[in-house]
């Protein structure tokens, strides 16, 4: 049994592909310490029949679930999709309604936020995926990973108003809805894995000047933050002040390379980069690690005793 995690709370994609019930995935993260889980977007309602009960006996809080929830087989509202940004109106409509019932899950579990991937750009093929690929091969500053770059971030650009737009509009429906309900639930915009993907930090910005006193706010995924500053979308250090007052929540992983999900500290070995988010991990409200299966316990173990250790030294 892992040391008591305190207020840490631990995704269920870490285990998820493991388990045939929901008892038994949520019996190993509480093995490793954690007495909060976030639900993740594959949780689905066959699993959720013994996790309920788990809940309702306190044996595990829930802190947070992560739309859509439960799990949607179709992709348009997967977890790479234009979502909250639909030209087709059908498409935002449903998306819209998709996001109110992960809230209202939510709400039932005491989860205090929602985590959404809000919308995106669309290419008519996986550009980031080209670009990850020039990025491993040839290099960030290589010709080809220039060319591709500078064609990506053209058509970002030029559409990333029209999105950012509507997906204002959608969550701004979404938040009069849940507030006329009383559910005290936040809806986290997260920051994402694909170059072509919304938003940046000072997208999400744009969102929250737009929205305010709206319940929404940053759901910041510092392994995320990581790939896109890796790859040239923004710079964390930099942008981080414009979004600090506005996090809601935080995924805790750190990137080696372009690959993320790793357990911090420990698989880049490096023990200074993730230190600029020690404020923000401080101030989140909702601390949530979200580790691939290939973390052992004993990694994460010893990843959580250092940033435990990194944040005593900050106090002292």
């Amino acid at each position: 049994m892992g040391k008591d995690k305190g207020e840490y709370s631990f995704s269920t994609c870490w285990n998820i592909k493991r388990h045939q019930t929901g008892s038994g995935m949520i019996e190993e993260i509480r093995e490793l310490g954690f007495r909060r889980v976030e639900l993740n977007y594959n949780v689905s309602p066959e699993l959720l029949a013994t996790i309920e009960p788990m809940i309702e006996r306190g044996d595990i809080a829930v802190s947070s679930v992560h739309n859509t929830f439960p799990h949607v087989a179709d992709p348009d509202y997967g977890t790479d999709s234009v979502l909250l940004g639909f030209d087709d109106e059908e498409k935002r409509r449903r998306a819209i309604e998709l996001l109110i019932r992960s809230a209202e899950y939510a709400y039932r579990y005491g989860a205090k936020a929602v985590v959404v991937h809000p919308g995106e750009v669309p290419f008519d093929y996986n550009i980031d995926q080209a670009l990850k690929k020039i990025y491993n091969e040839e290099g960030p500053s290589s010709a080809a990973y220039a060319k591709l770059w500078g064609e990506m971030l053209e058509r970002r650009e030029a559409l990333s108003d029209r999105y950012l737009r509507r997906i204002g509009d959608s969550l701004e429906e979404v938040c009069e809805r849940i507030d006329a309900k009383g559910w005290k639930v936040a809806i986290g915009i997260e920051t994402r894995s694909r170059c072509y993907q919304m938003p940046t930090l000072r997208e999400a910005r744009a969102v929250f000047d737009r929205l305010q006193g709206a319940r929404v706010g940053l759901w910041y995924d510092f392994g995320h933050g990581m790939m896109m500053e890796r790859m040239g979308l923004y710079d964390n250090a930099r942008d981080i002040e414009a979004i600090q007052d506005y996090v809601v929540g935080i995924h805790i992983h750190e990137t080696v390379g372009l690959s993320d999900h790793w357990c911090p500290y420990v698989h880049s070995g490096d023990m200074a980069y993730f230190d600029r988010f020690l404020p923000i991990i401080e101030a989140a409200p909702v601390k949530v690690y979200e580790l691939k299966a290939a973390c052992t316990p004993e990694d994460i173990e010893l990843s959580h005793d250092r940033l435990l250790a990194k944040l005593a030294a900050r106090e002292g």
